[in-house]
Parts: structure tokens; C-alpha cells; sequence
């Protein structure tokens, strides 16, 4: 019998036209955008099937309707084939996926979950938009190049490595300037692509802040119980089991560098030799071959 897990997107790969065929065909998938636009206090469906795009990227929307899209596939997985959803032993997400997961696990109600959610959305714009800051994914370099890279740029603003994807994907984050000139260094050091990424701002960083302090102030109001399954985290790649400790560290994720690479690796040592993407996009099945060429995953996109 394999051992699964459960694997949410984050930001970005959200697109217009997702939600629409699943909510369609999966009672259960509709009843969670219903349930959602009364939390919300809008059409999250409409959004995510109309658009226009420039809104549904934009943090405060992408970031809820992502994280009803994941929950989405999985009822999209009940009905396909119930016994994997059953099976499934553990769980991740990219970021915001994270809650995605924990929800699936059973940390959070789907109705509190998604509160903290749009919380963390509105607190990160809000952030974004008091220090113009970018993001940029950075291709064929390893960390130590690309280390030397952004010490010399942060001669020009604050900038650092903020996601560890896989090997050879890196993305930095920082002021506008000091992530343009690490570009122009990264590809000068020989990286194959630098690519800006369509995000506010510069996530998992310092910049972030208050973004942090506010989400811990809603955190507060929250029920988090133990998950029935582990639940990597972004932070330190490990499990948590302790509600206090997991509150911890969604607080801390905010401003933490995302060590997916190493909860991937984290996730295959424990055993778990069969993956499922849960959401739109391909991102984290790509990702986890770069990491295991000859991994099992499968992609429920909705």
C-alpha cells in the first residue's frame, strides 16, 4: 500500500476560470464556495470564474480563493476515488497552503480557517502596500550562489532568499531595487532565468511587517486542535502537534523563509511514496520531481 500525502498550492497559481467545472459536477465542492461567500461577504465563485485577473491576483482574493479551490479538489478526490482521501497520512502547503493543509487536517474549521485566511491576505497587502517591494524567481543556481548574489545586492536594499522550491529554484525577495540588481547578478553568476513574480510584495521577509503582529492578534481568536494527520511546515520542515506550537508558527511564517525543498525531503524519509497536488496548477508536482525524478504524484486540478 503506498503512504500518501497531500499537497496544497500557494499564490500564484490561481487563474480565472478554476472553481467553475468542479462546483458543477461536486455538490459538496459548491456547498465550500456557498459556505466561503458568507464568511467573505462576496461571490468568491464569481471572482474566480469571471475575473478580471488583475483581482483575483490580487493578495486579498487570490489567498482565499486558493485556499477554497484546495479544499475544493479534495472533495473533487472523494468523489473520484474516496479511498485516497481516507488514506491520505500527512499533508503540506506552499505558503498559504499551509492553511489548506492544517484545515484538511482537521487544525481548523473550514469556516475559522478561512477568517485567518482573508486576515493574512488584507495584513500582507496592507504591508505590501506601505513598502513597495517585489519578488523574483531565480533559475539554475545553487544556494551558495545565489547567497553571494544577494549579499552583494543588499549593498543597494534590504533583499534575501525567501523560497528554497527545489534545487535550482530559488526565489529572492526584497526592495524593488536590490531584487532588480540581484536579477542582474544572478543571471551575470550564470542563472538560466530570472523571472519577477506577480506578487504584492516581498513575502517571507522583515518587509512584512506588522502583517505578522496582526494575523497573531486574529490567530488568538481561533480554535486550533491537534492535526489528525501530520502537517509539515514552511518554517523548519517538521510536524507540530501542539496548538499553541502551530499558532507559533504561522505567526512566524509570515516573515520565514519557505523551506519546501526540505519538507519534501522531510515528507519522502517519513516514507510517503505517493503524492497528490490539490488545486489549480502543476507548480508542486513539477517542484517535487526536481527533488525525486521518479516520484508518484497526481494533479486533482479544479
Amino acid at each position: 500500500m503506498p503512504k500518501i500525502a497531500f499537497l496544497f498550492p500557494g499564490q500564484g497559481a490561481q487563474a480565472v476560470g478554476m472553481g467553475v467545472e468542479v462546483t458543477q459536477a461536486i455538490p459538496a465542492a459548491k456547498d465550500l464556495f456557498d459556505r466561503a461567500n458568507r464568511v467573505l461577504g462576496y461571490d468568491l465563485l464569481e471572482l474566480c470564474a469571471n475575473g478580471p485577473a488583475e483581482k483575483l491576483n490580487s493578495t486579498v482574493i487570490s489567498q482565499p480563493a486558493l485556499f477554497v479551490a484546495g479544499l475544493a479538489a479534495v472533495e473533487k478526490l472523494r468523489s473520484e476515488d474516496p479511498a485516497a482521501v481516507e488514506a491520505c497520512e500527512g499533508a503540506a502547503g506552499l505558503s498559504l497552503g499551509e492553511y489548506t493543509a492544517l484545515v484538511f487536517a482537521g487544525a481548523m474549521s473550514f469556516e475559522e480557517g478561512l477568517r485567518v485566511v482573508k486576515a493574512r491576505g488584507e495584513a500582507m497587502q496592507a504591508s505590501a502596500d506601505a513598502n513597495p517591494s517585489s519578488m523574483a524567481s531565480v533559475l539554475g543556481l545553487s544556494v551558495e550562489q545565489l547567497e553571494a548574489v544577494v549579499n552583494e545586492s543588499s549593498k543597494v536594499g534590504y533583499v534575501r532568499i525567501a523560497n528554497f522550491l527545489c534545487p535550482g529554484n530559488l526565489v529572492i525577495s526584497g526592495t524593488k531595487e536590490a531584487v532588480a540588481d540581484a536579477c542582474q547578478r544572478a543571471t551575470e553568476a550564470g542563472a538560466m532565468q530570472t523571472v519577477p513574480l506577480a506578487v504584492a510584495g516581498a513575502f517571507h521577509t522583515d518587509l512584512m511587517k506588522p502583517a505578522d503582529d496582526k494575523l497573531a492578534a486574529v490567530l488568538e481568536g481561533i480554535e486550533i486542535k491537534p492535526p489528525r494527520i501530520p502537517v509539515i511546515s514552511n518554517v523548519d520542515a517538521k510536524p507540530h502537534t501542539d496548538p499553541a506550537e502551530i499558532r507559533d508558527i504561522l505567526v512566524k511564517q509570515v516573515l520565514h523563509q519557505v523551506r519546501w525543498e526540505e519538507s519534501m525531503r522531510q515528507l519522502i524519509a517519513d516514507g510517503f511514496d505517493k503524492f497528490y497536488e490539490l488545486g489549480p496548477g502543476r507548480v508542486l508536482a513539477s517542484l517535487l520531481r526536481r527533488v525525486q525524478r521518479r516520484i508518484d504524484v497526481t494533479n486533482v486540478n479544479v
